[in-house]
């Protein structure tokens, strides 16, 4: 097995300078650092993560928290993730919370006790509202959820803003029955996407129908079939729906059209967060676009950040009405 030893007797330097090069010390020319980079290339020397573990007390590794796996809106941020944590020579973990707080405590004590050196964390404000005591000095950030006037820096978009933008559309273009979909009230997305729909009926002078407001507790799109064929089988039906998921809204344009109505000439449908079944659907989706990958990216620059012992300022992304057939 070759050591450290042997790359400092291949380079012709000392084991102190192949060890600061290995932690990337700006002390060490570039080319004292070129010819043991060489000689580790020669004899075919790997880095173990164990043995980087033991010199500098990191692992190079960092957790991310995630809610669900089969919710296809949290692809794209893992991706983000993953790309920029590659890019710093650190590696990404995944772990399926299933939205337990037994299991964040259980990611907290593991932090702190070095198996790894940060946590991105993607679960409902509610769940971290339980250990975010346990973790407001360690290297822990949250992503697209978060707790409001809480130390722990984050990374989002408006989500209130940006449903308001979604019903103001559909007020533009003419409708004035507009229901809401909703998911789980646990999240905070879901409590701010009900309170931009309400602040766009409130723009117009309409009073919200509490009959319009279905809380289907969950995204999968059967949920959106059947909140969208209560909201038909009533007297006076809805002429829009905006439903806070991509998922959801599609659901509701099966239901539609199942019925023997038409999207969006009976019903039209806006969802959010432009997941890629959005566009291929038919009809293709008017949806709220969120910046996935960039949240993930910038979720792993704060994290990099509080790794590094800093307390950087939280990040607000900007979102994107994609206007598509349904509405």
């Amino acid at each position: 097995m070759v050591a450290v030893v042997d790359v400092a007797r291949v380079a012709g330097v000392s084991t102190a300078t192949v060890s600061r090069v290995l932690n990337g010390h700006p002390s060490v020319r570039e080319e004292t650092r070129q010819r043991v980079e060489a000689a580790m290339q020669s004899l075919n020397y790997r880095v173990t993560v164990a043995a980087r573990s033991l010199r500098t007390s990191r692992t190079r590794m960092v957790l991310a928290l995630v809610p669900d796996f089969a919710n296809p809106y949290y692809a794209e941020i893992v991706r983000g993730l993953g790309a920029s944590a590659r890019e710093h020579d650190y590696e990404l973990l995944l772990c399926d919370t299933g939205l337990s707080e037994a299991r964040e405590r259980t990611v907290a004590q593991m932090l702190n006790r070095h198996f790894y050196d940060g946590v991105v964390c993607m679960d409902p404000y509610t769940t971290q509202q339980m250990v975010s005591e346990e973790v407001r000095s360690l290297p822990w950030v949250a992503c697209s959820e978060f707790v409001p006037d809480e130390q722990i820096p984050h990374v989002s978009i408006d989500h209130r803003l940006a449903a308001k933008d979604a019903v103001l559309y559909l007020l533009a273009k003419g409708h004035r029955r507009i229901a809401l979909i909703n998911s789980d009230e646990r999240y905070l997305y879901a409590q701010q996407r009900r309170d931009g729909y309400r602040d766009a009926l409130r723009e117009a002078g309409l009073q919200e129908r509490a009959d319009y407001i279905q809380i289907v507790g969950g995204i999968d799109h059967p949920l959106g079939e059947l909140a969208a064929r209560r909201l038909l089988a009533l007297d006076q039906p809805p002429t829009a729906v905006f439903a806070v998921a991509d998922t959801l809204a599609i659901g509701a344009i099966k239901a539609t059209m199942a019925s023997g109505r038409q999207v969006p000439d009976d019903l039209a449908v806006v969802g959010f967060d432009d997941v890629p079944l959005a566009s291929i659907f038919e009809p293709a989706l008017t949806t709220i676009a969120q910046p996935r990958r960039e949240l993930g990216e910038h979720a792993m620059q704060l994290l990099l950040r509080r790794i590094a012992g800093e307390m950087p300022s939280s990040v607000t992304l900007a979102h994107t009405l994609v206007v598509r057939r349904s509405a």
